[in-house]
């Protein structure tokens, strides 16, 4: 029962969460988790439709409420239910409703979680495409690998997500990030305050059980969301340059790659003859993941950080990635496996880590300690509900000293608002 003091929080979804598909909704979930822990009211709603995956919400004791894009219902929904604080998922909701919450919730907390950075994403999947259509080589890609901030924010700057989205991040009074290098892109080269930032990695409780034992497991693993594009991207590098390397070595290897929404185009590449196995959706990805010896994440491109490395992680699994995959996710402590350059590369140490206990023992270790040091949710949960509250008691000074932010959000919600009358208008005409 919640009790009537209790906090009131509204969550704007992009999707109605769906954990077992993507990290994004994981860490949603994660947060929402942390709230109930606290005995918050939880509302969440979405203009989205429902997805095959999603989380029953309401199991959990939250409201799910839909709601509908330049609808002026929500106006009601949002004035009734009078918010102390508002998280929109992703930017693109604080674009679509931060102008109504602005209108009827004017004192509600306003947060952004941003999932990873999409304009840095979209900045280093354009300079794939541009790379791959100027050369032929599918091995060697350390010339794209994590460049240095200076170079990404030039790449960036000029684009217009970055600005949509980073002006985004100023009319809100605090946007959560997970990945560490992101802030410091934002802080150093982007000159944004880091007081309106919060450092919210994936946060999970540490293993209680023994992993599967090394001589219990076989075969590689690639995991995620083929709606995804690094991940789609990841798969055809699989296919085009790195499965047959390791195959040269290991002519029995096999490869198992799961993911939810899978397109034709992927499942034409399931090939047996070639150890080359789309496997669709994981029903259990943990599960999964603890029956492999290896799991591969061969990244491109991409930003945040990355919830099938933290699974693998989890599960007791050794990772071979890259430096895109492994960017925000250990800091100085040792990585859980081996971080490659090229196909080359990455696919001799798959087959050593494959092949050599003592390494894969080794790389098992290292997991735990970054598990315990980084990704604790008993340590980001309290962390975070801190965070909020302290933002909360100091909302009018967070205001006042973010002038940019107070600026954008009377120009954006003017325009918006009246762009959403004229819309309502145009649609009440159609239907007449």
């Amino acid at each position: 029962m919640i009790a009537p003091h209790a906090t009131k929080v509204l969550v704007i979804g992009y999707v109605w969460p769906e954990p077992r598909s993507s990290a994004a909704s994981g860490h949603v979930m994660q947060i929402l988790e942390v709230f109930l822990q606290q005995g918050w009211d939880i509302t969440f709603s979405s203009p989205a439709g429902f997805g095959e995956q999603r989380a029953d919400l309401a199991a959990l004791g939250i409201r799910e409420v839909p709601i509908e894009l330049n609808n002026s219902s929500f106006d009601t929904f949002i004035s009734e239910l009078a918010p102390d604080i508002v998280l929109f998922d992703q930017f693109m909701m604080e674009e679509q409703f931060g102008w109504r919450v602005e209108k009827h919730c004017p004192d509600a907390l306003r947060v952004l979680e941003s999932s990873d950075l999409q304009s840095l994403r979209h900045s280093r999947h354009q300079r794939l495409k541009e790379r791959l259509k100027a050369s032929d080589d599918n091995n060697d890609f350390s010339d794209l690998f994590a460049p240095a901030l200076r170079e990404e924010f030039e790449h960036m700057a000029n684009t217009d997500l970055a600005k949509r989205e980073i002006a985004s991040f100023y009319r809100c009074d605090l946007t959560l990030m997970v990945s560490e290098v992101e802030i410091e892109l934002l802080v150093e080269q982007f000159k944004f305050s880091r007081n309106l930032l919060h450092w919210c990695p994936l946060m999970v409780d540490l293993p209680i059980s023994a992993p599967v034992p090394f001589e219990e497991r076989a075969h590689f693993l690639h995991i995620g969301n083929f709606r995804h594009a690094p991940n789609w991207d990841a798969v055809l590098w699989l296919k085009t340059a790195i499965w047959p390397l390791i195959r040269e070595q290991l002519p029995a290897a096999q490869l198992h790659i799961y993911g939810s929404y899978t397109p034709p185009k992927a499942t034409a590449l399931h090939n047996p003859a070639q150890g080359f196995h789309v496997m669709n959706w994981a029903e259990d990805a943990l599960q999964v993941m603890s029956a492999t010896r290896i799991c591969m994440a061969p990244l491109r491109f991409g930003a945040g950080i990355k919830g099938k490395i933290v699974d693998a992680m989890l599960c007791g699994t050794p990772n071979v990635t890259t430096p895109v995959g492994a960017e925000a996710m250990h800091d100085e402590e040792p990585w859980p496996g081996t971080v490659a350059r090229s196909a080359r590369e990455f696919a001799d140490d798959c087959v050593q880590l494959y092949s050599d206990k003592t390494l894969w023992l080794d790389a098992q270790a290292k997991a735990q300690a970054l598990l315990a040091g980084r990704y604790q949710k008993s340590v980001h949960g309290p962390a975070l509900v801190q965070k909020l509250i302290d933002c909360q008691k100091n909302l009018a000074n967070i205001r006042r000293d973010n002038f940019t932010g107070s600026m954008l959000r009377h120009h954006h919600h003017k325009s918006t608002q009246y762009m959403a009358q004229w819309i309502e208008a145009k649609n009440r005409s159609n239907q007449a």
